[in-house]
């Protein structure tokens, strides 16, 4: 994977940004409430830059890009999901990846959406136009399962925060509040983005609950915040002190795609002898593949292409 560069940060800050990249385990209302807060706004800026997407391309692929990390958690080793979304709407599709390590990756199938009018309901954004007739699958690869555990619920609302709750609640039998935020600046540039999951435990009243889903409702745009310095730690203890939080743990998150030139390379290996030399003799030359995850391209001359095939003989 090749990382585009950010631009308008010089490195000091991309430093300080990254330190602040992170996923925080808490528990609320006496243990019988886990919460789950993200700082991810130097992972979207670089989701952005990477995959060059506008505005509405930025805000939902962003927020698929939070709601799967903000999945990880219950996560170990090796294990991975796969958060899909398909639709008749212009959005058509998009699939998005992340792990235990708390890396994610993953592409809209479409790369330009079209400009749609006023999407702005109740002071919030709806991007059901986007994904009409829609459905969301959460897949679980999970090390010790012998095939993978998915979930699939109907996008009922032009928030993904609330479809992510939805499926939560349908498919995992877990009642959850989730908000979703990224904040952008007038040129559409990422200025704060962040995530936060609030789920029951065994003991939790149905009184807290329901508070507590008013309150996940009421918080100021979490991106916002993030954009003007509030800390996750500050964000946690000031905006949710009547449920007494008790951080638990934290740890990094990234844009990150394990692709690479030799990769891709092995890929074109896997063509056959036939279809390789015959990209040999009559090109496209230089030959260019893009990974659809991290949308990085890898470049291969003639002469490259020649060494593969030899290594094939």
């Amino acid at each position: 994977m090749i990382k585009k560069a950010i631009y308008g940060k010089g490195l000091r800050e991309q430093l300080e940004a990254s330190q602040k990249d992170k996923l925080y385990q808490f528990l609320l209302a006496n243990g019988t409430v886990r919460g789950v807060l993200l700082h991810a706004t130097k992972l979207i800026n670089e989701m952005q830059a990477n995959h060059e997407t506008g505005v509405w391309e930025t805000l939902i692929l962003g927020y698929a890009y939070l709601g799967a990390l903000l999945l990880t958690t219950s996560l170990k080793g090796q294990e991975r999901l796969l958060l899909k979304l398909s639709c008749r709407g212009p959005l058509v599709g998009l699939e998005v990846e992340a792990n235990a390590f708390g890396e994610v990756r993953g592409y809209l199938k479409v790369k330009q959406l079209p400009p749609m009018a006023s999407l702005a309901c109740h002071n919030k954004i709806d991007l059901k136009p986007f994904w009409e007739d829609g459905y969301l699958r959460v897949i679980r690869y999970l090390e010790k399962a012998k095939t993978p555990f998915e979930g699939q619920v109907e996008l009922t609302s032009g928030s993904f925060a609330l479809n992510l709750a939805y499926y939560l609640l349908q498919s995992e039998q877990t009642p959850s509040s989730c908000s979703l935020s990224i904040h952008l600046g007038k040129k559409g540039e990422v200025l704060g983005a962040g995530g936060l999951l609030i789920q029951a435990l065994p003991g939790a009243t149905e009184a807290t609950l329901i508070d507590l889903e008013k309150t996940v409702e009421d918080l100021p745009g979490i991106g916002q915040e993030f954009a003007a310095g509030t800390s996750a730690q500050a964000f946690i203890l000031s905006y949710l002190a009547k449920y007494c939080p008790e951080v638990l743990s934290e740890r990094r998150v990234e844009f990150m795609c394990h692709c690479s030139q030799e990769r891709f390379r092995s890929y074109l290996k896997a063509l056959g002898k036939e279809e390789l030399g015959r990209l040999v003799a009559e090109g496209p030359l230089p030959l260019r593949l893009t990974c659809y995850n991290c949308n990085t391209t890898y470049e291969y001359s003639q002469a490259d292409l020649v060494k593969a095939l030899n290594e094939m003989a």
